[in-house]
């Protein structure tokens, strides 16, 4: 028997056909990924199965005595009391019999000897054995390990739900639908208010989950790892896939391709029937055949082709090029009241690298991006931003940054106030703005709305540096990855935060994670990575990635080198920081060198363009006085320019020689 029927069911949501004669059948154990454009209806399927919303015909039936736990992108405000004994008292039933143990308790102490004691008596009996085989099901160490696994501290296991920010809330909603263990899980972007490593405990804990799952998820890895099935939300209608998104995107373009085949066959008969039709209606012996042609071309049913889904489509425009040292940050610390997020932090950010952000939240990824903007002070320390860098800021809190009094056009306008409406109406055009929809308020505008909004006045003017604070999470699935195929093509520097898993592979080759105050620093992919912290873990053998290519799981190694095994890793970490020594103190004058004719470029740059102003005023000239030594400075600071521009150059190849000598490879 199914665990859920969805039979014949419609739904209209203002105006317009949301879901259409949809019937659905989910078994048990069913792992199923909706997907979709923003807006086609996938939460709205989420609310009618859950019950929070009622289709206008058809019907949800669930087996009896099943369980579904709903998971909405709302902020969930059933959960109240302190966090851990919440998660606690989520279980159905078991906060009434806790309270009706009481009761009855103080109605024994309060009637002893009284024939009704008997009674009571009995009756907390029965109470307390449903409580234990309750606490024996759902254990309290259980809901401990689920809290400290979504990133919550011991120490605040006792501390009330009602003072968690709403991200905070989410995960203690997602925490006790977990523990609760309901035959249906129901998520809607799980992900969306996760750091990487409760993302990735997530993704453990529903691999090893027996119930069946509905999901929808804008982290194509995430997606592909968990679901064996497609519900997929077409322009044609709703479609069922066997698979997983990989597998989706194959089976539906053969399907495509097919059907593309099938239409052009059609169309060649057409012509070819038509063709014989014209040429021989008039023959008497041709005609009843020509009459057969007639019949057939009216019996045919056209074969209709795929539509297109609209997405989001922009690919970065060519950047100016900016120094070497894009971002130096020297002695850098960071406190909030007690909690110090940074002391003394010193990093380096060069030309081209795309360095991904990771670690728990409340750590200080946001913060440090927001001081990297100039939105927030350091406490101690200096941010410099090297020569002919402009920096553009994507932030987690863009909703805010964005003025709800504007329009569209208005709001992405002021970023190129020179450009023509028409060319600002394109690129909004691009982000599924179009006709009269650019002229929409702000304020009215949802989340995925406000997301690509944004993301427009990025692009419309992206510079050099582009720094982004979770830019896919008011994304769907399609257009995460189309923003990540653009970003793989963007020519300048990128330094982001993602939970995305997706994201994250595909665009960083440097590793910057953050714990307790530290940021580690590594040359690699997030995959790399963590590859290398599973090596330098005691013990740990050697590890390799699934051969199939996609990757699954981490698996061991079949051959240990014993050679491998037993070298002292405090040897290792010494020849290591000894060839880091080394390549330094190669490399740290030459850097010191071009960092320093960065600087008198950029003033040499500002002198000039101060005197070219100077120079067009025609008073100038009436005073001999002063024109001369204006112009003679002009020449000579032209032939300093010049001058140090090809000194940088040359340090620069000398800085590429040695690397290419010393094996040092390139971001």
């Amino acid at each position: 028997m199914s665990l859920l029927n969805i039979i014949n069911i419609n739904l209209t949501l203002s105006k317009k056909e949301i879901l259409k004669d949809l019937s659905l059948q989910v078994e048990k154990g069913d792992r199923i990924g909706l997907i979709g454009p923003n807006g086609s209806g996938k939460t709205s399927l989420l609310r009618v199965i859950s019950g929070e919303m009622h289709p206008d015909s058809g019907e949800v039936v669930l087996t009896g005595g099943s369980r579904f736990g709903y998971l909405s992108q709302d902020v969930d405000e059933r959960l109240s009391g302190p966090l851990l004994q919440s998660i606690i008292d989520s279980i159905p039933g078991r906060k009434t019999i806790r309270e009706e143990i009481r009761s009855i308790e103080g109605l024994i102490n309060s009637n002893q000897g009284s024939p009704e004691q008997v009674t009571l008596a009995s009756r907390l009996t029965e109470l307390h054995n449903e409580m234990t085989l309750i606490e024996s099901m759902y254990p309290s160490h259980k809901a401990e390990k689920i809290l400290s696994g979504l990133g919550f501290s011991k120490q605040g296991f006792n501390d009330p739900v009602s003072h968690l920010s709403g991200g905070w809330r989410m995960r203690a909603s997602l925490a006790s639908l977990l523990f609760q263990a309901p035959d249906l899980l129901l998520l809607d972007e799980p992900t969306n208010h996760l750091d990487l490593p409760s993302v990735m405990w997530l993704e453990q804990f529903l691999r090893e989950f027996k119930g069946a799952i509905i999901l929808v998820c804008h982290d194509r890895e995430f997606l592909n790892r968990q679901i064996d099935r497609i519900i997929s939300f077409e322009p044609e209608g709703i479609r069922s896939y066997r698979g997983n998104y990989e597998q989706y995107l194959v089976l539906r373009e053969d399907e495509n391709s097919r059907l593309e085949a099938m239409s052009r066959n059609q169309e060649q008969k057409v012509k070819d029937a038509k063709k014989f039709i014209e040429r021989f209606k008039t023959k008497a012996t041709k005609a009843r055949q020509a009459q057969s042609k007639i019949k057939l071309l009216k019996k045919i049913e056209i074969v209709s082709t795929h539509k297109n889904q609209k997405t989001i489509r922009f690919s970065f425009p060519e950047v100016a090029q900016s120094g070497r040292q894009v971002l130096t940050i020297r002695t850098l610390s960071k406190a909030f009241g007690e909690k110090r997020l940074y002391k003394d932090i010193d990093l380096n950010v060069f030309k081209g690298e795309r360095i991904g952000l990771i670690g728990p939240n409340g750590y200080g990824k946001t913060t440090l991006l927001r001081m990297i903007a100039n939105e927030i002070p350091a406490d101690t320390g200096t941010i410099v931003q090297g020569h002919n860098v402009e920096m553009s800021y994507y932030a987690q809190h863009h909703s805010e940054m964005l003025d709800p009094r504007k329009s569209i056009l208005e709001e992405v306008y002021q970023v190129v106030p020179h450009e023509s409406t028409s060319f600002v109406r394109g690129v909004c055009g691009a982000f599924l703005f179009s006709g009269e929809d650019v002229d929409k308020p702000v304020k009215v505008l949802s989340g995925g709305e406000k997301a690509r909004v944004a993301l427009a006045k990025i692009l419309i003017k992206p510079g050099n540096l582009l720094v982004m604070d979770e830019p896919t999470n008011h994304l769907d699935l399609v257009s995460s990855e189309i923003l990540i195929d653009a970003l793989e093509k963007y020519s300048g520097t990128l330094l982001f935060v993602s939970h995305n898993q997706s994201f994250i592979n595909r665009l960083a080759t440097k590793i910057w994670d953050i714990k307790d105050g530290h940021i580690f620093e590594y040359h690699g992919t997030l995959k790399e990575y963590f590859l290398h912290l599973k090596e330098m873990e005691e013990g740990a053998p050697p590890l390799t990635v699934n051969p199939n290519g996609r990757e699954k799981e981490l698996v061991a190694a079949p051959v240990i080198q014993e050679q491998r095994l037993s070298e002292n890793k405090k040897d290792i970490r010494k020849k290591k920081a000894e060839r880091r020594k080394e390549i330094n103190a190669a490399l740290k004058p030459i850097e010191e060198k071009c960092t320093k004719l960065e600087e008198k470029i950029a003033a040499l740059e500002a002198r000039e363009k101060e005197i070219s102003g100077m120079l067009t005023d025609p008073e100038l000239f009436k005073d001999s006085s002063k024109s001369v030594p204006l112009l003679n400075e002009f020449k000579k600071l032209k032939h300093t320019l010049e001058e140090s521009i090809s000194e940088w150059e040359k340090a620069q190849t000398r800085m590429e020689e040695l690397k290419e000598e010393m094996g040092v490879d390139e971001e």
